[in-house]
């Protein structure tokens, strides 16, 4: 039996592995992790990622072909195929801090598996986002270990990097759009083309080099980012002007030279998560790092366009109040990055908060799956004294002068607004930054409406500019 061993139990791993393991029963397939708590959760009923269809899969393959420890060492040593997927956040401090990459778990991976390794062969493979020729870099550490006496065992490093966005991990490993595997050894090649071809067709199996595989993840993030900038800046244009953002991205989504559809051509208060952005960067600095100062520049403005996309929202919502939120009630719907999801790492619904605690504001949140920790762990740098977490959207609503709707979760496009306004202050404000409401209608209400990239409520055409 092929035995397959995965690094990292995090958000990339844990999926990856339980469906590789569902599709592959003749494989064992265990996922390591130096977090033992991380690992019981694994091992729980509540798994430390939400995301739909996972808990099914996992249960149907744990205890069977799949498992999950804290043994890093000893199944490493025993495995054909090692993944390494191990978080590569940016540096937070030190040389080129703020812009590179921090490889410091994945080095301390390569030199676990170079220790592990005895005389067993192993394929190594890349999961995680990592900078262009970080392969060879782990060749390099892998052969000054073989070097070194360990029974002369040989390494195939190969890169497959991942493509899957939270919310829709399951239903895109189950049936992805293609699986890119990069490296030099054919046989290697091959072998990992054998585990994929159990479910996935040979044509969507993409082969190429290394360097060109480990550079496909930085890119197609920062192509997906650069989509979403692209109509957020349109969108204060739309504002400016009275034109209406969803009809632009509609006749531009229809031209196949912009990739067909208007899929992440809509426009809101910015992109967020924890990998958009970072991988943007990542690829800024290797552009930076290879001499290219033009092109990370550009890859730049990207991520400064998303930023700006949410300080121009927080400065509407100021501009809309008379010019301050000092003493006021907002009430803000929604603090995951985006629907489906219980993360709030990088979430643009944080720093909106941020923003309006800044200028004095009581900020009251709701959130169906973000945890209170999380939400006051985000905004405790700022006013913890002037956050509240509610239970639902009409408790955070209750006395507010503003409603801010920033994550598109299904139940708050299914609220009663009529509700909602007649217990809210006077003139009551919804700032729409998803595209959640029907904006009409909340204005036959009375509300006073602000929705990213719609024509200004005449309400608000005489208030200070906000762009």
């Amino acid at each position: 039996m092929v035995k397959i061993c995965c690094i990292g139990a995090g958000y990339v791993g844990g999926p990856a592995m339980a469906v590789m393991a569902l599709k592959c029963p003749s494989i064992e397939v265990t996922v390591v992790d130096v977090s033992r708590r991380r690992i019981d959760a694994w091992n729980s009923d509540r798994l430390p990622v939400l995301e739909p269809g996972l808990d099914a899969v996992v249960r149907a393959c744990r205890g069977r072909n799949l498992s999950f420890s804290a043994d890093v060492d000893r199944h490493v040593a025993g495995a054909d195929i090692v993944f390494v997927s191990v978080n590569t956040p940016t540096k937070s401090r030190g040389l080129s801090a703020g812009r590179a990459p921090d490889l410091a778990y994945w080095e301390s991976a390569a030199r676990v598996i170079a220790a592990s390794a005895g005389s067993r062969s192993k394929i190594i493979v890349e999961k995680s986002a990592v900078p262009v020729r970080t392969a060879e870099a782990m060749e390099r550490i892998l052969l000054a270990h073989a070097g070194g006496g360990n029974g002369g065992a040989a390494f195939q490093v190969l890169s497959n990097p991942e493509f899957f966005s939270e919310g829709s991990a399951v239903r895109y490993l189950l049936r992805p759009d293609r699986v890119v595997i990069g490296g030099r050894d054919t046989g290697a090649v091959r072998a990992l083309r054998e585990v994929y071809a159990h479910w996935v067709p040979s044509d969507r199996i993409v082969s190429m080099g290394l360097c060109s595989a480990e550079l496909s993840k930085l890119a197609a993030s920062a192509f997906l980012a650069q989509r979403v900038s692209s109509a957020n800046a349109i969108s204060a244009l739309c504002e400016a002007t009275g034109a209406d953002v969803s009809e632009v991205t509609r006749a531009v989504g229809g031209d196949g030279r912009v990739g067909g559809g208007c899929s992440h051509l809509s426009s809101g208060v910015g992109f967020g998560g924890p990998s958009l952005a970072k991988d943007v960067l990542h690829l800024a600095y290797a552009c930076e790092a290879n001499g290219l100062p033009e092109a990370a520049e550009y890859w730049r403005q990207v991520v400064a366009v998303n930023e700006y996309q949410k300080g121009r929202f927080v400065r509407r919502v100021v501009a809309s109040m008379f010019g301050t939120v000092a003493g006021k009630k907002v009430a803000v719907l929604g603090f995951a990055f985006k629907a489906g999801v219980a993360d709030a790492r990088e979430s643009p619904a944080a720093d909106v908060c941020r923003g309006l605690l800044a200028d004095g504001a009581h900020v009251s949140v709701h959130d169906p799956a973000v945890s209170e920790r999380q939400i006051r762990r985000e905004t405790a740098a700022v006013a913890k004294e002037k956050v509240r977490v509610a239970r639902d959207a009409y408790e955070a609503a209750e006395g507010a002068h503003g409603v801010c709707v920033l994550t598109a979760w299904e139940e708050f496009r299914a609220l009663d607004y009529r509700r909602i306004f007649d217990g809210m202050r006077r003139p009551a404000f919804v700032f729409d930054g998803r595209g959640v409401v029907d904006v009409g209608k909340l204005r036959e209400i009375g509300f006073v409406v602000y929705a990213v990239g719609k024509p200004l409520d005449p309400w608000l055409k005489g208030m200070p500019a906000a762009a």
